[in-house]
């Protein structure tokens, strides 16, 4: 589901030069349709997470796929030459951001019925390498169908793909272990020992009121700003940056692009495997907060050199690390949001992430400003700046203070 979700969300910045060129839209127009996904992301946010949390994962993220696939197949629909072209994008990408808002959540709610605490680092790890793995198939996929039969089809494939991964999800997936026939007494052992029993979530769950008032969740939500901030750099407009300013072909771009996002597969359950492993050994604070610090303060170090690097080849390889370190720090944001938030990490969740996507909005506009006005090596290092902000956010997570009903942290 993952994988499929970043191939309907990145496919337009593989096809967003010709997409400008048919309907004659400026790069700005261009990073104002890119940011139209991550507005729609940002804001259903908190109506996906508490959906999840209502109505269970398995419902909502069925009805969230067959929301996106429409309205990524909507999006290859507008006519050419149509006056009023530039607005049907933005609404098409608004939709569409507002369908996919609700898998991470979903995902997050899904993680705390499902895995016992001390393995979440990884099973998150796993879920999130499908945002590498999406985003890596992008580029490769989308070129190779749009030399051929166009980036309208290209569209619609990846919409139909949308709808057989939802399918197959509602089919395989339930909301608890307890309604799946495959899970054996075993497991359900194992499971039921590792996370909380019913009846102390039910007193753990938690009013927005304790959420908006926590420390620890706002420090989150700061840093996974600041990440959304530099991971949409790589999602829309890394492609666009080897082949107009670094001078690589169509078709080398689409290579190389896929490095980075290969590195953020790879990273993620790495991060998530090590984070757990050093969280067993000698706590949270150092397994969820250490890793996530090493990681984003990696991730500034290698934009920063790979911005300088004057090859193209080199320069692609070196961000490429940047994106994959940024990545090691993806599955603490998650594991420690469900730790947190137990049954309502769903809308805690929702709420972090909203944070990132409300980065990923910024980024999407402002690197283009700032591309335009004072260079690209400049929007890179801000991203290296945001990196570096990010990480320090972490030094005010408590990751072993639970929230609860007659907790104020402010």
């Amino acid at each position: 589901m993952g994988a499929v979700s970043y191939l309907d969300r990145v496919n337009i910045s593989i096809a967003g030069q010709t997409i400008a060129a048919e309907y004659h839209l400026t790069t700005t127009d261009l990073g104002l349709v890119f940011s139209a996904f991550t507005v729609g992301y940002a804001i259903f946010q908190l109506i996906g997470g508490w959906a999840a949390d209502r109505f269970g994962p398995r419902r909502t993220l069925m009805f969230g796929v067959f929301w996106w696939t429409v309205f990524t197949i909507l999006t290859a629909s507008v006519p050419r030459r149509m006056s009023g072209a530039l607005l049907l994008f933005l609404l098409f990408r608004f939709m569409l951001g507002a369908g996919e808002s609700v898998i991470y959540p979903s995902s997050n709610r899904w993680m705390a019925n499902w895995i016992p605490d001390a393995e979440r680092g990884f099973a998150n790890g796993i879920i999130f390498a499908g945002i590498g793995a999406g985003a890596a198939l992008t580029p490769p996929i989308i070129a190779e169908i749009m030399m051929h039969y166009g980036w309208r089809v290209a569209f619609w494939i990846c919409g139909f793909l949308g709808l057989a991964v939802g399918v197959g999800w509602y089919r395989m997936a339930r909301d608890s272990p307890e309604q799946h026939l495959g899970v054996s007494r075993q497991e359900l052992t194992l499971i039921s020992e590792g996370t909380m029993d019913r009846e102390t979530s039910l007193k753990r769950r938690i009013s927005w009121a304790v959420i908006l008032r926590s420390k620890d969740v706002w420090a989150l939500t700061l840093s996974y700003f600041c990440y959304g901030y530099v991971a949409y750099i790589f999602f829309a407009w890394f492609f666009i940056y080897l082949t107009t300013v670094r001078g690589l072909t169509f078709k080398r771009g689409s290579f190389y692009t896929m490095l980075p996002f290969i590195a953020m597969s790879l990273c993620s359950a790495l991060g998530g495997f090590v984070s757990d492993t050093i969280s067993k050994r000698w706590g949270r604070r150092l397994g969820r907060c250490g890793v996530a610090m090493l990681g984003m303060s990696l991730a500034a170090m290698f934009i920063a050199c790979g911005t300088f690097t004057r090859g193209a080849t080199g320069s692609a390889v070196i961000m490429a690390a940047g994106a994959g370190a940024l990545y090691l720090a993806q599955s603490s944001y998650w594991a420690l949001s469900a730790d947190l938030g137990g049954p309502s990490s769903g809308s805690l969740s929702a709420f972090m992430n909203m944070g990132a996507q409300v980065g990923g909005a910024v980024t999407t506009v402002l690197t283009a400003f700032i591309a335009v006005h004072l260079g690209w090596t400049t929007s890179f290092i801000t991203a290296a700046a945001f990196c570096a902000i990010g990480s320090l956010s972490w030094l005010f997570v408590n990751p072993d203070c639970l929230l609860t009903e007659n907790q104020y942290d402010l």
